[in-house]
């Protein structure tokens, strides 16, 4: 028989290895591809945005809009964009990230800025149900916004880490935290990355670690490479380092077999594992800052929408990122 932490792993395992086997092998990426969906939710940056495994849509969440912080509920299914009302939903928002929790198979999202407060409250959404739901606790982590939420390569539970909250003496967090189902954990690996909020965060399944860079760290640089292996952080010396990019999307593509980044002045970025690669996709967005990003196994492509567009408007674009 194998013991409990042994049976954790092999449930993760098998649960991120088949979203990434349900994708055909290797492909270079040819080209960003505008797409036109009947319905679109309205432009916004800084919205939350994940694939829920449980409904197999992309759940969009909040952001900035156009007249203020928005906090509507959108899932894609492959072709089409369509506006959820659940009975709850969480209060207005922007700068807040959901990452999907494999043993409570929900997302779970945290904090965000609202009207003129940092939040620090935790909701998770049911794609079996489609319901919001609060999960109240007597100490939850500092408010913020910014923070970087993933799924930890071990557990399959949902972490974060960092954010931004500029009312504190030190504004940028450097902190990990562990969703336990119930509250937020916070952990003490022995090595922790530089403060950041707004970077980039995505589990590799094929490395079996999470990446992390870019973002802002208020007077420290985030042009630096950590990966989370499931108990501490590592600081990498990759030979080509992207940007410290802010706001940028991240997602595992598995056409790429990678973390592929969209950020800085309209670029694309995959994480090799030991190096930063730029791809040459044929059309590329213009540049913009918050999208939503995520992969969309039904459409087999990675998926991103909004935006602020660099001297430009709120985007409501949709685009995919196709292979050869």
């Amino acid at each position: 028989m194998c013991s409990h932490n042994q049976a954790i792993r092999s449930f993760v395992a098998v649960a991120v290895f088949a979203f990434a086997a349900m994708q055909p092998a290797l492909l270079q990426a040819s080209a960003w591809r505008k797409v036109f969906p009947e319905s679109v939710p309205p432009a916004r940056s800084y919205c939350a945005m994940a694939y829920d495994p449980v409904s197999k849509k992309v759940l969009l969440f909040g952001g900035e809009g156009k007249t203020g912080n928005l906090n509507d509920t959108w899932a894609f299914d492959g072709s089409n964009w369509t506006q959820l009302a659940p009975a709850v939903a969480p209060p207005v928002r922007n700068g807040a990230t959901m990452a999907f929790d494999w043993i409570s198979k929900k997302l779970i999202m945290f904090g965000g800025f609202n009207v003129n407060t940092y939040l620090q409250d935790t909701w998770v959404w049911d794609g079996a149900t489609s319901t919001w739901t609060e999960i109240q606790m007597k100490s939850p982590p500092p408010r913020a916004t910014g923070a970087m939420l993933f799924t930890d390569p071990v557990t399959g539970r949902a972490i974060m880490f960092g954010g931004y909250n500029i009312t504190r003496p030190v504004p940028v967090f450097s902190d990990t935290w562990l969703w336990t189902g119930k509250i937020w954990k916070k952990l003490n690996p022995a090595t922790a990355p530089y403060p950041r909020a707004w970077g980039i965060a995505s589990l590799d399944p094929v490395r079996h670690n999470v990446v992390l860079t870019g973002g802002t760290g208020d007077t420290i640089r985030t042009d630096n490479t950590w990966t989370w292996d499931g108990n501490d952080w590592t600081l990498l010396s990759p030979p080509t380092q992207v940007g410290a990019f802010i706001g940028a999307g991240s997602t595992f593509d598995p056409a790429e077999q990678s973390v592929v980044v969209f950020g800085g002045i309209g670029q694309t970025w995959s994480w090799t594992g030991t190096d930063w690669v730029q791809l040459t996709p044929n059309l590329s967005p213009p540049a913009r800052e918050g999208v939503g990003m995520a992969f969309d196994p039904i459409s087999h492509q990675t998926l991103m929408f909004g935006g602020l567009i660099a001297n430009g408007p709120l985007s409501d674009e949709t685009w995919q990122l196709q292979g050869k």
